[in-house]
């Protein structure tokens, strides 16, 4: 596994080896001598061909998130949410995939989405704070001053997150992670 910073303070990308024979694949995801993180909780998505999922954050209880992809491809993005960032409201975007084996660290006060490619995505995340619902929030993913350039124009996005504010209504109302 080899560590790869970006432009934003402790975004990591994750660099992973696949093994391949004729019988599979091993794939080293996660060893805490190299990606130096305390995880708490984990789950498992799988999502269909154009699907969209998010822009997800929790208000309080705030998540560090680190996302592998297991089967398939995804275009993961992220906002910079942190009231102090030098990056604040920029956004990140990687593709991720079974082949590509990178993985991503996305340290808590960031927005998360993704788009899946293939007929069938599996999404693995570990995390260091537990899901509350009661604390979750988010951003839409089509909103104007993201200015995200998404694969298509139409997509399978769940009712909740048609319905998620803006950019600028999270500014006004929480003003920062």
């Amino acid at each position: 596994m080899i560590i790869k910073k970006t432009r934003f303070k402790d975004l990591l990308i994750v660099k992973q080896k696949n093994r391949s024979d004729k019988r599979g694949n091993l794939r080293e995801t996660f060893n805490d001598k190299v990606l130096k993180k305390k995880f708490v909780f984990e789950y498992c998505t799988t999502s269909k061909k154009n699907v969209l999922r998010g822009f997800h954050f929790q208000i309080k209880l705030k998540q560090s998130k680190y996302v592998n992809v297991v089967k398939g491809k995804i275009l993961d993005v992220v906002i910079d949410l942190r009231k102090n960032s030098k990056t604040f409201g920029k956004t990140f975007k990687i593709i991720l995939s079974k082949r590509n084996a990178l993985g991503l660290f996305i340290p808590a006060g960031f927005a998360h989405a993704y788009y899946s490619y293939e007929k069938e995505n599996v999404i693995y995340y570990k995390l260091n704070n537990y899901y509350s619902p009661k604390f979750e929030s988010g951003i839409i993913y089509n909103d104007k001053t993201i200015s995200i350039n998404w694969p298509r124009k139409k997509m399978i996005v769940s009712k909740k997150d048609k319905n998620l504010p803006s950019f600028k209504d999270f500014k006004k109302k929480i003003k920062g992670l």
